[in-house]
C-alpha cells in the first residue's frame, strides 16, 4: 500500500492516562479521552483513583486570552 492511500491516525495524547487515544473530549488546553472521562464519573470521591484524577486534571491550565 502506498503512503499516498495509507492514512494512518495516531490521535491524541490524554491528560489523564498519557496514551495516545483517538476518540474524547477537549478541554482548554487538553484532551482526555473517552475511557478516562467515563472512569472518572463513575469513580466515588472515597475510591482511591479518585485523587489519582485530581493530580492529573491539575496539568490542566486556563488559556490566556491575548489581547
Amino acid at each position: 500500500m502506498s503512503a499516498i492511500t495509507k492514512r494512518e491516525y495516531y490521535g491524541e495524547t490524554c491528560v489523564i492516562c498519557e496514551k495516545e487515544k483517538e476518540k474524547g473530549i477537549h478541554l482548554y488546553t487538553t484532551f482526555i479521552c473517552t475511557d478516562c472521562e467515563t472512569e472518572m464519573i463513575h469513580t466515588q470521591t472515597s475510591h482511591p483513583s479518585y485523587q489519582f484524577y485530581i493530580k492529573q486534571l491539575r496539568k490542566i491550565t486556563t488559556p490566556k486570552i491575548l489581547s
